[in-house]
């Protein structure tokens, strides 16, 4: 079943003209990832999606229906935790959840039990600077999908974190991911990790961004924990290729 379904999705702001024609598909349980140069508009995607802009042509579905600012498919995740400095961790895992009106004792009896798989036991009554910049990003991931929205947008979650840290959110989101298969939408600039997590990566062009490539990923799972396989590695060196022929240069 397709959650998400974009056709012929164009946007102009001003005189710029960021999207020229795009169109995707998200199915459901997917896991797909967006590559493409800087500036090319892939959060401006998001953007549209979560209603904070309207497309001037083309169409958007979510479940077959048009997405309209009032339609609540997707919980979204920005590039930072976000969480709250004065606000508890349980108090930021569920304020998601009481903005769209649950009261806090059904939000925080939905939230408790999650916090064992996300890894964040002992610490529901700590403040986020408290935390490791991994465990703030596994709060900001539960807070999401607690949320009970049919896809997650994931925008660069890991792109903050260190070297280290960002491989091990990597191999534990995989593993939560195998478990719960949401829906997921996840904007990167690091192809290493879209061909790590997706089963599909599109790749846009420079702005006015259209699709150019459209790839999947056969790589089995899960994918951390051995050696890359050489077609992961193959694959990481055609995308990067096509990326590079963007600004002029090739590999």
């Amino acid at each position: 079943m397709t959650v998400l379904d974009m056709k012929n999705v164009g946007l102009t702001l001003g005189k710029t003209d960021v999207l020229a024609d795009i169109s995707m598909h998200v199915a459901q349980g997917e896991f797909v990832s967006i590559l493409g140069p800087s500036g090319a508009g892939k959060s401006t995607i998001f953007r549209l999606l979560t209603g904070a802009l309207h497309s001037d042509r083309g169409a958007i579905t979510c479940y077959g229906l048009p997405l309209t600012r009032n339609q609540q498919g997707f919980a979204f995740m920005p590039q930072s935790d976000a969480l709250m400095p004065w606000l508890r961790i349980l108090d930021n895992v569920t304020l998601g959840l009481e903005v769209q009106g649950v009261p806090r004792k059904e939000a925080r009896a939905r939230a408790l039990p999650l916090f064992a798989d996300f890894g964040l036991v002992g610490f529901e009554h700590r403040y986020p600077a408290q935390l490791s910049g991994g465990m703030r990003q596994r709060a900001a991931l539960l807070r999401t999908v607690l949320q009970g929205r049919p896809m997650q947008l994931l925008d660069e979650p890991f792109g903050a974190l260190d070297a280290l840290t960002r491989m091990q959110m990597q191999k534990w989101f995989e593993a939560r991911w195998q478990s719960a298969r949401w829906t997921t939408l996840l904007v990167t600039h690091d192809v290493r990790e879209a061909v790590a997590l997706s089963d599909r990566i599109y790749v846009l062009s420079r702005r006015p961004a259209t699709v150019i490539a459209e790839v999947a990923v056969p790589t089995p799972r899960p994918r951390f924990g051995s050696p890359t396989p050489p077609d992961a590695h193959a694959l990481e060196a055609h995308l990067l290729d096509i990326l590079l022929t963007q600004t002029g240069d090739t590999l």
